[in-house]
């Protein structure tokens, strides 16, 4: 095996902690003869378990060493794998040479483990190779990613040669992407001491749909029909969902980057201190195949506090033209975003700020970089026992609509007043505890 990995080309030079790169130095000692058996034997344990840890975040089964190469593949952003996301595969010499890195895959996904397990008296790689794994809820573990890596295994174990492998490899790069943005569906940022940004898949995010919101069709059609026109390439608005609180604003959001993955959407999510890295998470994206929504949940400034400067220099107005495969989505329970003082409009009132005409045009220019603001108020009695209504049969329970508006009456005057939150929370007080029949 040590001789397979040091010979990969494109996909080779793995990380040193990584567990390819470990199993190869752990296969050279073997070969080389040059080990003490109690210590191979705690690597090999200590590989085993590494590849297990990684099996459990993303919910593999089967044949866990064919999952980790074929994770391997797909995380790898080599110069090949980056040029075949969604444009698969041209014609060129580098094709030579990833097939040779193929053949060398397809041996490791058939090695043979016997001989090490023999000589050290272990089973721990048979059994990751004939695995069954215990049943996890969706929440455990990255779903999106753990079907991929097990369709793609699948397929590559059943590759007849290095061309059926290569075809397949470079067919899923062109239907999907490769590395983090290929497989995940939004993220968070970190910023590194060196002042860089790194990408956090979201691994456990929310699965709901539109259609899991009741009512609010106007809004959800604007969203709709703005975001198609950015996936498809053609002219979009960055856009305000503004309103009540508990009417939907994050929920659209969320259910627009699951609609619309498949078709190349992504979601980064930015918190307002993280402002001031903007164009650093604007540089890392900019030039990938994707298309890109940074996601500001709850954004709104008090008086004092001036990150809203750099997002109005992102979206607009700033030297470096905003990339067309990114648009910015903001919700808010603020109309204008930042709070205004009496002074900031009142004529008469203006000895605090002598240019108090151009401090309100300040304050009012950021919402005007939104070039589609949704309004999102809080539904009516009416609308609200509808919303109660249809989430209640959903959810399977079977009470009566007046006896069901009776309690939901009773619950919003105790928690929060009309809204679509208030009605959620509604039905998962009936769900546990099991009073899906109020009647009973």
């Amino acid at each position: 095996m040590y001789r397979e990995i040091a010979q990969l080309l494109m996909y080779g030079d793995p990380d040193r902690q990584s567990i390819l790169y470990r199993m190869g130095e752990l296969f050279r000692r073997f070969e080389e003869e040059d080990y003490d058996s109690t210590e191979l034997t705690r690597e090999a344990n200590a590989l085993v378990k590494q590849i297990l840890r990684v099996a459990t975040e993303y919910g593999f089964d089967g044949n866990l060493w064919q999952d980790y190469l074929t994770y391997y593949l797909m995380m790898d952003e080599n110069p090949f794998s980056l040029t075949c996301e969604k444009v698969g595969a041209g014609n060129g010499s580098v094709n030579d040479l990833v097939r040779s890195d193929f053949r060398i895959m397809q041996r490791l996904f058939t090695f043979d483990f016997r001989p090490i397990e023999e000589a050290l008296g272990i089973r721990c790689f048979s059994m990751i190779c004939s695995y069954r794994a215990i049943q996890k809820t969706e929440l455990m573990y990255n779903r999106n990613v753990s079907s991929k890596v097990r369709m793609l295994s699948q397929k590559l174990a059943a590759a007849a040669d290095e061309a059926e492998f290569f075809d397949i490899v470079t067919e899923f790069y062109r239907d999907y992407g490769v590395g983090a943005f290929g497989m995940n569906k939004a993220f968070r940022i970190a910023e590194e001491p060196d002042g860089s940004v790194r990408f956090l898949p979201i691994n456990n995010m929310d699965a709901v749909t539109l259609d899991d919101l009741v009512g609010y069709q106007i809004q959800k059609e604007k969203l709709i029909h703005n975001t198609e026109a950015f996936v498809r390439g053609r002219r979009a608005n960055n856009v305000l969902l503004f309103g009540d609180s508990g009417t939907g604003k994050s929920t659209s959001i969320k259910a627009i980057a699951n609609q619309y993955y498949d078709q190349g959407l992504r979601m980064i999510e930015i918190y307002k201190h993280q402002f001031r890295d903007l164009s650093a998470v604007i540089a890392r994206i900019k030039s990938r195949n994707y298309r890109f929504i940074i996601y500001m949940d709850d954004l709104s400034f008090e008086e004092h506090e001036i990150e809203y400067k750099y997002l109005k220099a992102v979206i607009e107005g700033g030297v470096e033209t905003r990339p067309e495969n990114v648009l910015v989505y903001a919700t808010s329970n603020r109309r204008h975003l930042i709070r205004e003082n009496w002074s900031d409009r009142n004529d008469e009132d203006y000895q605090n700020d002598k240019h108090h005409s151009d401090t309100v045009e300040e304050k009012l220019s950021l919402v005007q970089r939104f070039g589609v603001t949704i309004s999102y108020m809080k539904p009516n009695t009416r609308e609200y026992y509808d919303i109660v209504i249809q989430l209640a049969r959903r959810a399977g329970i079977t009470t009566p609509d007046e006896e069901l508006m009776a309690e939901a009456n009773k619950w919003e005057l105790a928690h929060g007043g009309l809204s679509g939150r208030t009605a959620q929370q509604f039905i998962n007080y009936l769900l546990a505890t099991e009073q899906t029949d109020l009647w009973n």
